[in-house]
């Protein structure tokens, strides 16, 4: 079957007015909840863990809703213009617009962090629509990325580039070119952390993470379920997993995981 056509879907006004490119696919929303993908830092919505995805609701007859956030993938833009709050105003407009009935929120890396704000912005702002939202599942979830994983990491050089050119371009393991680390980025990220309060997330959390992830710690994600309040949270630790986790078995994890979660909501 070849790949669906990107739909785009216009998000804030004026000068910050943005194109955001969304593919939805999968069957009609019989029972239970469909799935909305959110990918990582400089990842795209065509990623192997988003196709492995959509090829699973496919199969299963369940809408899936995924996103390029602007400057990322068929989206236009630049990631330099990017910052927490402007592609979580993305995600919450892509949510609140595009899917419709209940869903359960993936998350990978970056996406998981957005999945976890999303959440959070609506039982605080929409708590009707915050209903719509079953479960979580995060991938190596980068939680309060900018000033967990991103500022103490940052060498001296790195800080001197941002001081004076407002950008620091970090090297990639990934062979997708480097990464752009902006100071508003950063300065931007202090407006959403999550770990200046306890958080009860009100619904299942399931978490995969690979012990051997280089770019988000394992012991990130284990100070992540110490935060989160309420008995909500399974973590599936993956021995031999890197950050990714797209290697099959990661990918058939993942699918099993899914696949568990959307049992639990049939009849909802």
């Amino acid at each position: 079957m070849p790949p669906a056509e990107p739909q785009f879907v216009t998000v804030g006004h004026g000068a910050d007015c943005r194109r955001i490119a969304t593919l939805v696919n999968g069957g009609p929303q019989r029972t239970g909840a469909g799935l909305v993908w959110l990918p990582g830092f400089k990842s795209e919505m065509t990623s192997t863990k988003a196709s492995a995805l959509a090829d699973w609701a496919t199969a299963h007859r369940k809408p899936m809703t995924r996103l390029d956030y602007s400057g990322h993938g068929q989206s236009p833009g630049r990631v330099e213009d990017g910052s927490i709050s402007r592609w979580l105003a993305e995600v919450r407009h892509v949510f609140e617009t595009v899917t419709q009935g209940p869903q359960i929120v993936i998350g990978s890396s970056m996406g998981g962090y957005l999945a976890l704000l999303l959440l959070r912005a609506l039982m605080r702002d929409a708590p009707t629509e915050a209903t719509r939202i079953k479960a979580l599942i995060l991938v190596a979830p980068a939680w309060d990325m900018t000033e967990r994983l991103m500022t103490p990491r940052l060498t001296a050089e790195a800080r001197r580039q941002l001081a004076e050119a407002g950008v620091y371009l970090r090297p990639s393991a990934y062979g997708d070119g480097p990464y752009p680390i902006t100071r508003h980025l950063l300065e931007d990220g202090r407006r959403h952390l999550i770990g200046t309060t306890p958080f009860d997330p009100g619904r299942p959390v399931q978490i995969l993470h690979g012990l051997q992830d280089p770019d988000v710690p394992w012991e990130h994600t284990l100070d992540l379920v110490a935060h989160l309040d309420g008995d909500w949270t399974h973590v599936h630790a993956v021995p031999e997993g890197d950050h990714r986790l797209s290697r099959p078995e990661d990918i058939e994890l993942l699918l099993r995981v899914v696949s568990e979660a959307s049992e639990a909501t049939d009849g909802a």
